[in-house]
């Protein structure tokens, strides 16, 4: 019997090849779109699994209360790692790291500027890489010693092997290289091309030995016994600032690190969300494409109900059951969702290179996978069935009786249900439609925002060798602006777009001993507010006239309000115990979030704590490339050991919109998909509804109705249909959108815009649709549908 089925499927596929092609092809990119979207939320979902014991390791978070919130970071102090693993109970192993920064490596006359961690011995047994050479329990012991990872090995030694081998960090120590590392998966945390001891950290910076609790400067990672030990450990390790300096109130916490990708959004010292968010969205796009592509089937396939209805009432009248005729239409159904799986296969495999290169990774389909056969054999047959299953009962309802006399079958019910399935189609259509145009809108108006300083024509220059001289440093601004490439230079203690570097340890003169106010601190140069193109609000900026300036401060808008200032020039303040008199107040500007307000900030000259910038302001009236060229000869000049690393702000800048970019982008794509499936299916209920009235319409035409009359009968209630898809979608796309929003301090507000773009869009969408088939109806001679009358 399945055998017979079969055939007859087939049979009937291929009779109908156009409304074959039309199902594949919905289906198609039902699924193409799924399986892209499932294998980048997949993707994401396996970040920091890759380790045998991922469910043990934690980051240790520092939660601090200040200017009345409390806020979390996983920077912890340096003696965290050793205090945790001998006084916190079920603890297996302990490690602390530097964050990931790039260093020079030398292997003869090799010059790699890559990304590198200081870190200890545990490091590798909490986060156990795979080793290609060298002994693992051996590894990080010796000062002088380095791990590399396998890309950044062959990069230096090409095919030589590299252990035992001596490499240069920095022009200055010499490292012998005692393993080498699997590379690091592209979906782990924690990026770095080499690994270098703590204790070679420690003798570059002599102050990380001193036990300060005040001073988060690293990463801390623990690996538990077992997960019964949580609860008894994250109970311990809460108090433990306190009990190891007593005026220090801040809290710590241990964090999984299988979950720190997707849910590192903290408010009040509490995991809230993070890119989770984005995900949930991508399944929601994933299985409502699917969904629509299933309806789309169902409309196509009730379309040609009335062609199918002889075929019904003949079976039935042989003998034919109902269970047989409903099987029959499911494997039908099954056999185009197959046809349609191997399609989206092509599909996916064609479009996955354009994905990997807007998301920058590398999504790939695991052929060998059982896990990915298992599922994508389980959506193969869900769609399947699930778009069968309509046209598979209402077909096999006909009454054979009735059908075979030729009596017209009664369409209302069906009708109305397919009204329901296209009304559904276009209400996600529209709410996609409104969500793109508002982040979108967002991002606008986010990047328009005024930042407070010009960031065109705006180069970063990091400081690295003899530039971490102050005289170096000057040198270089003079022969900069002497050049003609640069109008003005200055320095700054971070990158201009980089966050941290903050402290409470603040005090003026009024302060209420309640308040615990979070500054950020940065050292500036001369003619910083000219570089950068910001402005002051009152006194001066630091200048070689002043000699003092080593104990002045400036600033910012924010930092006067919130320390109530009425006149802040000449105020003394403490800063970490130090007394600076207030020279100046900055003009506010973006350093950090540009979705959040400006926090307080207070500048200090850059020869307190050093630069680990140059900033340059190119000559407007210079060609660019010549610009960079001089400057690039003149950085040479002075440090020539090291490549020069040089960046524009606006680059550094747009980075901050990755993840608004990326949810308008694929919301873009999916969304057009999603309308292009949905117009299918309006033309599905196009077919059906011209197939049931074409002797209305041919007895019009015979009575005198023109093209055009019968045009704006078959579109009005399909306009009508998509002005209720509307009607539902925009009370739903405001309610999402309102929420997205609401976790952006500065947003714009939801204007009728986006709205009038979706109706306008999806109206036209629609008329263009049916019209295709409306005027082939229309056309048609009324002599073919009347001659048997």
């Amino acid at each position: 019997m399945f055998k017979l089925n079969l055939k007859i499927a087939l049979r009937n596929l291929w009779k109908n090849k156009g409304f074959s092609l039309i199902n594949i092809g919905g289906l198609a990119i039902g699924l193409a779109s799924c399986m892209v979207l499932l294998l980048y939320v997949t993707y994401e979902w396996s970040y920091d699994k890759q380790f045998s014991h991922h469910e043990r390791n934690y980051v240790v978070y520092n939660n601090s209360e200040a200017s009345g919130k409390i806020f979390s970071w996983a920077w912890t102090p340096g003696a965290m790692a050793d205090e945790v693993r001998e006084k916190i109970p079920g603890v297996a192993y302990t490690s602390h790291s530097t964050y990931p920064s790039d260093y020079l490596i030398t292997y003869g006359e090799k010059k790699l500027k890559d990304q590198a961690i200081f870190t200890d011995p545990s490091f590798l047994k909490i986060l156990d890489h795979k080793f290609i050479k060298g002994n693992p329990d051996k590894v990080l012991k010796e000062t002088n010693s380095i791990v590399l990872t396998k890309s950044f090995a062959e990069k230096l030694f090409g095919n030589e092997d590299p252990i035992n081998k001596t490499v240069k960090l920095d022009n200055t120590d010499v490292l012998k290289v005692e393993a080498v590392i699997e590379d690091v998966p592209a979906n782990n945390s924690i990026q770095f091309d080499y690994l270098m001891p703590w204790s070679l950290f420690e003798k570059r910076e002599p102050w990380v030995r001193d036990k300060n609790w005040g001073n988060n400067m690293c990463l801390t990672l623990v690996q538990l016994q077992n997960t019964n030990a949580y609860d008894k450990a994250n109970s311990e390790i809460k108090g433990i600032y306190t009990r190891n300096q007593k005026d220090n109130g801040n809290k710590a916490l241990l964090f999984p690190m299988d979950k720190w990708h997707l849910y590192g959004d903290f408010e009040n010292g509490r995991s809230v969300g993070g890119k989770i968010d984005q995900l949930r969205i991508f399944l929601l796009l994933a299985f409502c494409i699917l969904l629509i592509a299933c309806v789309n089937f169902m409309n196509l396939s009730t379309a040609r109900s009335e062609k199918r209805a002889k075929e019904v009432g003949v079976r039935k009248a042989i003998g034919s059951s109902r269970q047989s005729l409903v099987a029959q239409f499911l494997l039908e159904s099954v056999l185009l969702a197959i046809m349609a799986t191997v399609v989206a296969f092509a599909l996916a495999e064609i479009s996955l290179p354009y994905f990997n290169n807007l998301l920058n990774i590398n999504l790939v389909i695991a052929y060998n996978d059982w896990k990915f056969w298992t599922v994508l054999f389980s959506l193969m047959v869900f769609t399947g069935l699930v778009a069968g299953s309509y046209p598979a009962l209402y077909l096999s309802s006909f009454e054979p009786v009735k059908v075979l006399k030729g009596f017209n079958i009664k369409v209302g019910s069906s009708v109305s249900i397919r009204k329901v399935l296209v009304v559904f189609q276009f209400v996600f259509a529209v709410c996609l439609i409104v969500c793109t145009t508002v982040i979108y809108q967002q991002l606008n108006y986010i990047k328009n925002k005024p930042i407070g300083y010009n960031k065109g024509n705006l180069l970063q220059i990091a400081v690295q060798g003899n530039l971490n001289t102050e005289s170096k440093r000057n040198l270089l601004s003079e022969q900069l602006v002497k050049s003609g490439a640069a109008t003005n230079v200055s320095f700054f203690s971070r990158g201009i777009s980089e966050g941290g570097n903050n402290t409470t340890s603040v005090s003026w003169p009024g302060k209420n001993p309640k308040d615990d106010i979070l500054f950020n601190q940065r050292g500036i140069g001369y003619d910083f507010t000219k570089t950068i193109g910001t402005e002051l609000i009152a006194g001066r900026e630091f200048s070689a006239k002043y000699p003092a300036d080593t104990n002045s401060v400036i600033l910012n808008e924010a930092a006067v309000k919130v320390m109530r200032l009425k006149n802040p020039l000449g105020t003394v303040i403490k800063f970490w115990g130090t007394d600076l008199t207030v020279v100046g107040v900055m003009k506010d500007f973006i350093v950090e979030s540009a979705y959040q307000s400006v926090a307080p900030m207070l500048f200090y000259t850059s020869g307190r704590s050093g630069a680990s910038h140059i900033l340059v302001r190119l000559n407007p009236s210079a060609n660019i490339s010549s610009s960079l060229a001089k400057i690039d000869e003149i950085v040479q000049g002075i440090e020539p050991n090291f490549p020069v690393d040089r960046k524009f702000v606006s680059d550094t800048f747009e980075e901050k919109f990755q993840n608004e970019k990326l949810l308008g982008i694929l919301s873009n794509w999916f969304g057009g998909f999603a309308i292009f499936i949905s117009c299918l299916g309006l033309l599905g209920l196009a077919l059906f509804m011209a197939e049931q009235r074409k002797k209305e319409i041919s007895i019009r035409k015979v009575l005198g109705a023109r093209t055009g009359n019968i045009l704006v009968l078959l579109n009005k209630d399909f306009i009508k249909l998509v002005a209720i898809a509307n009607f539902i979608a925009f009370p739903l796309a405001y309610i999402i959108v309102n929420k997205w929003l609401s976790a952006f301090e500065y947003r714009i507000s939801i204007s009728a815009l986006p709205f009038v773009v979706a109706i306008s869009l999806s109206v036209i969408i629609a008329i263009l649709t049916v019209s295709i088939q409306s005027v082939k109806v229309a056309k048609a001679n009324p002599v073919d549908a009347l001659k048997y009358e």
